[in-house]
């Protein structure tokens, strides 16, 4: 069934379909003829609204749960009134300050965006995520710190200030000295590099045998090196947090759905190929339960909107996932000053 246009509907029609959307997205409960009388703004009758009721239900734009239960918005029904009669209210001097306030906390940019995912979960009631940047940190520092005498510490400090450790197997009898000898040639070397062209640097040097190192020096710089390049394509892309906000009161009549939702969270590679799709919209995207392939059997919704760095190139997405009845009019405007605001934290 295609959607009609807003315009189609009658007056009537419109203020009744309006105010059944709005009672779910802010109850998550079915909205009856009864409530709708009672609240006082129509004048109508119940059975005057019954019969409007029976009319957006035939057009596919609201449904009934139970027979005797009043009606809520379908999937299709919600995308008419999202983008049809939706007025959104732009983030509270509160919210965008408690936005602002974690994207200025100091150190590496990993940590602002884990500190974004969760400001949105908390301001959502739902779950926050953000699309890392795709980028290799630059080198600014790379340490090896013995740990026993076949494991070292390699601690690679990047030249945005993040920090990571790995553990570094070394061969039996391996000399103390060459820790020492291959921290620092891969710090004066290779420092501002990242780390793929700091690799082919070093096989480069070690190739054509212009490297001052020793033999065992060159291997541990290899290893210490090797141990990032490796994995890099495995790096989770995406940061998800504040699932279990998705377990509120209203989800445990429904927790089959809610289980399902938590599963596709656990996907993340899937869930970051969806995001994908938002990095070339030009604002904030909406996908709403099975307009997405991947929240259909959950019916849940999206809201995701990219960022941009200073040249305006995409460089991530962030948004939030939860059940349809997201509130809409707030999350949207929102995601759309939280990506803004990373775009200007990435520069």
């Amino acid at each position: 069934m295609s959607m009609p246009p807003i315009s189609d509907l009658t007056d009537r029609a419109r203020e009744i379909f309006r105010l059944v959307v709005e009672g779910y997205l802010a109850s998550g409960q079915p909205v009856g003829s009864k409530t709708l009388a009672g609240a006082g703004a129509l004048n109508l009758s119940p059975a005057s609204i019954r019969s409007v009721l029976h009319e957006l239900e035939g057009l596919g734009l609201l449904a009934a749960p139970h027979t005797s239960a009043g009606r809520l918005p379908t999937e299709q029904g919600l995308r008419l009134f999202v983008d049809g009669m939706m007025q959104v209210a732009e983030p509270s001097a509160e919210e965008r300050a408690a936005i602002e306030r974690q994207l200025s906390r100091p150190g590496p940019i990993e940590a602002a965006l884990t500190a974004t995912s969760a400001i949105l979960s908390e301001l959502s009631a739902a779950a926050g995520v953000v699309m890392v940047p795709r980028r290799e940190p630059r080198l600014a520092q790379l340490q090896l710190v013995p740990l026993s005498p076949t494991r070292a510490l390699a601690v690679l400090v990047g030249a945005d200030g993040g920090v990571e450790n790995r553990v570094v197997e070394l061969p039996q009898g391996f000399p103390p000295g060459a820790l020492e000898a291959a921290s620092n040639y891969i710090s004066a070397h290779l420092g501002g590099r990242t780390l793929a062209e700091a690799v082919r640097a070093i096989r480069a040097e070690i190739g054509a045998g212009r490297s001052a190192l020793d033999a065992a020096s060159r291997d541990l710089v290899e290893r210490g090196l090797a141990v990032w390049s490796a994995d890099a394509a495995s790096r989770p892309v995406l940061i998800v947090r504040g699932a279990s906000n998705l377990l509120d009161e209203a989800a445990l009549t429904d927790l089959e759905r809610v289980r399902m939702l938590l599963d596709d969270l656990e996907n993340k590679q899937s869930v970051a190929e969806l995001l994908e799709t938002a990095r070339e919209a030009d604002a904030t995207r909406i996908f709403i339960g099975s307009e997405n392939r991947l929240f259909a059997l959950s019916g849940s919704s999206v809201i995701a909107s990219p960022y941009r760095d200073r040249d305006g190139r995409v460089v991530g997405v962030v948004g939030v996932i939860g059940p349809t009845r997201l509130n809409y009019a707030r999350l949207v405007p929102m995601v759309d000053f939280t990506a803004q605001s990373l775009g200007k934290l990435i520069g």
